[in-house]
């Protein structure tokens, strides 16, 4: 039981942080101006097969894959966000 709870103790804490590793790639993103080096299809393929897991994760009675999906389809829509952003570099502002 207790190696239980501990297991899925663990596997809460990863599910929470992973999708936070989104955070330098949206650094990155931001700070040169670009996304050019970003595949649009793999941004955008991954992120159509979040949403389509999400009900699943939405409604799973399992903590840590319920968890896991909210926090990733949040951080991963702001990658796709800022991916389209920058897609074309920073935009100059008009006079």
């Amino acid at each position: 039981m207790l190696a239980e709870n501990v297991i899925d103790g663990i596997g809460l804490v990863a599910a929470v942080v992973l999708p936070f590793f989104n955070i330098p790639l949206i650094l990155k993103i931001v700070r040169r101006g670009s996304s050019q080096d970003i595949s649009l299809c793999w941004a955008l393929g991954v992120w159509v097969c979040i949403l389509l897991m999400a009900p699943s994760g939405f409604t799973s009675e399992d903590a840590v894959w319920r968890t896991f999906n909210y926090i990733n389809i949040t951080m991963f829509t702001c990658v796709v966000a800022v991916t389209l952003k920058y897609r074309h570099g920073r935009r100059e502002k008009n006079p």
